[in-house]
């Protein structure tokens, strides 16, 4: 196997990132997985901070950590963006970032290089998400992350790289060579390994550069090739017959849902997944977990009241929430200064048929006993939103309705902008009941 590298262009207007490069041999069987076809690499990617805070957060978050902690690493990425990405057509850094020490840009700079990892994977079709340090510890060093879904479905998983820059000397050519490097050294040794959410059949290294006080950036992927087969190779593994187009691994839902009740504040749901994927005490929760539906884009997602607590107890709280005419800043009162005065920060919530397809279907794990937890699990799909590749894909990045949010396929979404002031309903969940309407 060899890798083919397709370079990127300056960022241009409306946040697009341009891409061109080789064609990938489509029609060589791949040595891996029979049948096999990688998505097509696209041209642009164009998104807004909202998405890229968003992208940001979702990377930090995929750690073994208490998800108390994680919490607060997403409200630090919308900070990050907001203070040191400059508003405007195209990217450019702030004045600020040349108060940070060397040791604290080159951490940022990692950390956008991770969202727009994250933006180009989604992207490509790529849903659920694992930090790529459940691979065998023999096998370092490797890739950061893991996906799965998409052209993968049913055949294992992919390999993603991710690599930021931020300094004086960043060029198409220094960017070029970081992907570069990473994918031989970080990502192709590990094409046919085992990991705990199936075989790795394909690889991504994806670099992201730009320089302080200049505006534009250059982004590269370097992405496994499928070679002509030369001599003799072992029987390559056909994938399953029969699976549904929603089942994904339960082992790679679980870690993407994880890191997404941290971000949304619902640590009690966090505890069951815990406890599904590792066993040990059972969590002890009361009473059932509170979500709030709000409406927002022509779609509703589920907000979790956890923050409120202890007060969420009190019989009469949703009612008074709902007559409250500036409700959600009882959410999020800590993320209401902004470099720019505005009085709202951002929300992460879920779509509400996800959460309820997820939530449902830990319940049904949680009754039958962990020892029973299904190999695969069905959940939906939805279009994203806040991003988008090769501009006829029709996602909305500003739309003109006002709304600012990122939506992602598995669900979780960040809102840039204040929500309607109207609660249309209040959910419950029972760990071993399921989602309900009140």
């Amino acid at each position: 196997m060899s890798d083919v590298l397709t370079s990127a262009a300056v960022w241009r207007s409306e946040k697009s990132v341009g891409i061109t490069g080789h064609t990938r041999h489509r029609n060589n069987p791949s040595p891996i997985s029979v049948g096999f076809n990688a998505p097509g690499m696209c041209k642009t990617l164009t998104f807004g901070p909202t998405a890229l805070a968003a992208s940001i957060a979702r990377t930090a978050t995929l750690r073994d950590a208490p998800p108390e902690m994680l919490s607060r690493w997403g409200d630090s990425a919308l900070t990050e963006v907001e203070w040191l990405i400059e508003d405007g057509a195209a990217f450019a850094l702030t004045q600020h970032i040349n108060s940070l020490a060397d040791a604290e840009r080159t951490a940022f700079a990692g950390r956008v290089g991770a969202g727009v990892t994250d933006l180009l994977m989604n992207a490509l079709g790529y849903t659920w998400r694992d930090n790529a340090a459940c691979l065998s510890s023999a096998l370092a060093p490797h890739a950061d992350f893991i996906y799965g879904d998409g052209a993968v479905t049913d055949r294992g998983v992919v390999l993603a790289e991710a690599r930021g820059s931020f300094a004086a000397n960043v060029s198409a050519a220094t960017i070029t060579g970081q992907a570069k490097r990473k994918y031989s050294k970080q990502v192709k040794p590990h094409l046919a390994a085992e990991s705990p959410h199936g075989k790795v059949i394909h690889g991504y290294s994806i670099a992201f550069g730009s320089r302080p006080g200049s505006a534009g950036a250059f982004l590269h992927a370097a992405e496994t090739r499928i070679s002509k087969p030369r001599g003799k190779r072992s029987p390559p593994t056909e994938p399953p017959p029969g699976s549904s187009p929603e089942s994904t691994p339960t082992s790679l839902a679980l870690a993407t849902h994880r890191a997404n009740f941290s971000l949304v504040d619902a640590p009690s749901v966090v505890a069951w997944i815990d406890w599904v994927r590792a066993g040990g005490e059972r969590p002890d929760v009361a009473s059932p977990l509170s979500f709030l539906a709000i409406p927002y884009a022509g779609r509703t997602f589920l907000a979790s009241a956890e923050p409120l607590r202890p007060f969420h107890d009190y019989p009469h709280w949703p009612d008074d929430l709902w007559h409250d005419p500036r409700w959600w800043q009882h959410f999020r009162r800590r993320r209401l200064l902004r470099r720019s005065g505005y009085g709202f920060a951002g929300w992460f919530v879920m779509e509400e048929k996800s959460a309820e397809r997820f939530l449902n279907s830990l319940s049904a794990i949680i009754r039958s006993g962990r020892e029973n937890t299904p190999a695969v699990l069905e959940l939906p799909r939805i279009e994203h939103a806040g991003f988008a590749v090769d501009r006829d894909e029709g996602s909305d990045v500003s739309p003109e309705s006002g709304y600012a949010y990122a939506l992602y396929r598995d669900g979780l979404a960040l809102l840039g902008s204040p929500p309607p002031r109207r609660i249309v309903g209040h959910r419950t969940w029972s760990p071993e009941e399921g989602l309900r309407s009140n």
